[in-house]
């Protein structure tokens, strides 16, 4: 194991520690048991530990770092709880969803007080508190624009790549940028550097997302720790289904006319593979990819090799 992953693998066991450590009180049990089961989840943790390379980068405390990082992986986790909701998947990080294993109810109010805890964090770090909180609730708006999106895309064929791409960002990008952005504006760094490590993120972020996509159907639920094949069936408009619908109108059709017969996942899924869709998917992801790395140039004097390895990570990552 390379020194780079024993500090990924590092990082990832003092967020987990520090997330258990939270001072979370017992009662209600209504509340605070699905909370406690919630951010106990075992998750890769990508966005605390993008948190705290970037950090590193701008050498800033480490106790901040952690603070920052728990807030984001807080919010990461309201997001999950609510999205699983919505979409009704039953697994998440290998264990029941909260509304599968309680119900809908509990698992609304504890995303709701997830999200709380993080502002309550937030509201602890010594310095700029305003510019971070404002930072951070503008994020958590744009996050449920980009929901809010996902969902009103749902069986809409008249959906493109470009109007996916904005969802995207809005859904998944603009978490990942606040992770590379939040440290530097604790710090206070300029305009160019905030705007290059925001874009960073985002950019990482799309790519995260499209990459997901894929694995939704190339992996396996078991490597996967949660539902596969809930957005076909859902009728989600991921940039495959819109190639497909496109490139192949006729023969996606009929693919998708019992989305949720056991045969058709597989199905679909190897109609992916035969066409090139999967191929022609795994460049855009990669060029997003490429676009993040093309930020860290824009970061003179930073030490941004960690964050260069992250990339390499996550575009390689196969759960």
């Amino acid at each position: 194991m390379t020194e780079f992953h024993e500090l990924i693998k590092f990082i990832r066991s003092e967020v987990n520690n520090s997330l258990k450590n939270l001072k979370i009180p017992d009662t209600p049990n209504y509340l605070y048991s699905p909370i406690r089961y919630a951010i106990d989840a075992k998750g890769k943790r990508f966005r605390p530990i993008l948190v705290h390379l970037a950090g590193r980068a701008g050498k800033i405390d480490l106790d901040v770092l952690m603070n920052i990082s728990l807030a984001i992986e807080l919010l990461h986790n309201f997001t999950l709880v609510h999205d699983d909701i919505m979409d009704n998947d039953t697994v998440r990080h290998g264990k029941m969803t909260i509304h599968e294993k309680w119900d809908s109810s509990t698992a609304i109010l504890a995303g709701d007080g997830i999200y709380t805890l993080a502002q309550i964090i937030l509201n602890d770090l010594p310095n700029n508190v305003n510019e971070v909180s404002r930072y951070f609730n503008s994020t958590t708006l744009e996050i449920c624009e980009g929901q809010a999106l996902d969902k009103e895309f749902e069986n809409d064929l008249s959906i493109t790549e470009e109007m996916y791409m904005d969802m995207v960002e809005k859904k998944t990008g603009a978490l990942l940028g606040a992770s590379a952005v939040l440290p530097a504006i604790y710090n206070g760094e300029k305009t160019k550097t905030l705007e290059s490590y925001e874009q960073y993120g985002r950019c990482l972020g799309i790519a995260f997302q499209i990459h997901d996509d894929l694995l939704e159907v190339t992996a396996d639920k078991k490597t996967m720790g949660k539902s596969l094949g809930s957005d076909i069936a859902e009728g989600k408009q991921t940039i495959m289904a819109i190639k497909a619908r496109k490139k192949f109108p006729d023969q996606w059709n009929k693919l998708i006319e019992n989305p949720n017969k056991p045969e058709s996942f597989k199905n679909i899924c190897m109609f992916f593979k035969e066409t090139g869709i999967i191929e022609e998917t795994r460049s855009i992801a990669s060029s997003y990819f490429n676009s993040s790395l093309e930020y860290l140039k824009n970061l003179d004097g930073i030490n941004t090799n960690e964050l260069t390895q992250l990339v390499e990570l996550i575009e390689k990552r196969t759960y």
